[in-house]
Parts: C-alpha cells; structure tokens; sequence
C-alpha cells in the first residue's frame, strides 16, 4: 500500500531532505583528486549527526557505510573505502540518506572530479535532465508511468542506456517504500495522489543496459564498463505541484 504523507510528516521530511542537501553541498566543497571515499563517507557522517539525524544507510540490510560512492562504471551501491582515491577525470555519484525524527530525506547526484571529458559531461547531462523530466511529472492525478516515460525519452533522445533491475521508491518512514518506480515505460498506471512521496532515481549508461553486482554483494557496475550517472531526488505530490524535499530550505 502507498502511504500518503500527513502535514507534519512533510515538514520532517523537508527537514530530512536539507540535511541530505547539506551533505552534498560538502561533498562539492572537498571533492578533488586524491581524496578517499572513506574519507567522503566520514565527513558525511559528520554531517549528518551534527544536524541530530541518523545515516539512514548505516547498517541498512547489513551496509557498512554511511553513503553509497560509485565510480565511473560502477552505477549504484559503491563501499566507501580508505584504498579507493578517486582521480582526475572520474564521475562519482554519491549516495546520501538521513533520518530526522523517524522520517527519512534520499538524494543522489553525480559529480565530476576535475575535468572530464566531453562523453561522461554529457551522460551527467542527461541524466539530470531526466530526473527533472521525471520529477515534472511527480504531479496529482498523473500516473507513475508519467514519470517513468519521461526518464525514458530523455535517454532514449541521448542514445543512453537505461539501468532496468533498479530505479525510484516510495520513501518516508523507510528508505524503502511502495511503489516501485521504473525508468522506462511499463504500463504503471498506479494513480499519484496528495501526499504520495517518491524517490525519482534516473541511472543512465554511456553504453548498454546491462549491469552486474560484485562479489561484495552492493556493488553495481555496468556489463560493459562504460560509465554510468545516477541523480535522486526525494520529491512529494503537493496541490501546489512537484515538492523537492532534498535540497536546501530557505
């Protein structure tokens, strides 16, 4: 069953989502070449209990990291670890969630270490302008399909592969809620009501669709070894519209 959020949820969950913003804005600020992801997930840690939240995704189904950090090829679920530094050149998308007072902010997006070359400049493109093509969508009274053509037309009009074992969740109590949110087409005609909170996560590939999990048993990476972007934002079905929840409060 989709839960719809009451008032003072949504108000938590804002206050949730701008911690996860404020996490990200210190991710941009101390990424560079040479920096370890283990260190990344110890300054979000940081981040996150000084603002008196919990790292929703410390321990979740055993995850032994505070955020996801996935390099180039690598699509979704990274370990941080003290040996990974990234470098001049890569895309790193790091993954962030906290949980303030029970409700839970999750937000993802891709940075750029460096310069980069033209090729991964446009899949960070696109697949942020799929995210906003999906959360135009998030609106009452459309359906999830809405959201998930839209994701899929902006890949499909870049040429991108489109990651199809994973994509958005419902969210607020738990990081993982109903529904269940494609990144392509599939028919969804599950109604967006008032109050519906869903995380909207496009996963573009340079090359082909296909992905696989490492050893590690987190770790996604593409079958191809081309790189791969992932942009997330928590946003919720308002009478006024689309409401982003992770970003920065005014």
């Amino acid at each position: 069953m989709i839960r719809r959020k009451s008032r003072e949820e949504i108000k938590l969950m804002r206050h949730a989502g701008h911690i996860v913003a404020l996490v990200h804005q210190k991710m941009k600020e101390v990424l560079e070449p040479g920096i370890s992801t283990k260190e990344l997930d110890d300054i979000a840690y940081h981040v996150i209990k000084e603002n008196r939240a919990i790292p929703t995704f410390l321990g979740y189904n055993g995850f032994p990291a505070s955020i996801c950090t996935s390099i180039n090829e690598q699509v979704v679920h990274g370990i941080p670890n003290e040996n990974i530094k990234v470098k001049e050149g890569d895309i790193i998308a790091i993954d962030v969630g906290a949980t303030y007072h029970g409700l839970v902010g999750d937000s993802a997006w891709s940075y750029a270490v460096g310069k980069i070359d033209e090729e991964k400049q446009r899949l960070m493109k696109a697949t942020e302008e799929a995210l906003y093509a999906g959360i135009d969508k998030m609106r009452i009274d459309n359906v999830l399909d809405d959201i998930s053509g839209a994701v899929e037309d902006v890949a499909k009009n870049y040429n991108f592969g489109i990651v199809r074992q994973y994509g958005g969740h419902g969210v607020g109590h738990n990081m993982h809620e109903e529904p269940f949110l494609f990144n392509y087409r599939v028919g969804d005609k599950t109604i967006i009501k008032q109050g519906y909170a869903i995380a909207i996560e496009p996963m573009l590939n340079l090359g082909g669709d296909e992905v696989v999990v490492a050893d590690d048993e987190w770790t996604v990476s593409t079958v191809d070894g081309k790189p791969s972007a992932h942009f997330e934002h928590t946003v919720i079905a308002t009478e006024d519209g689309p409401l982003i929840t992770t970003k920065l409060m005014e």
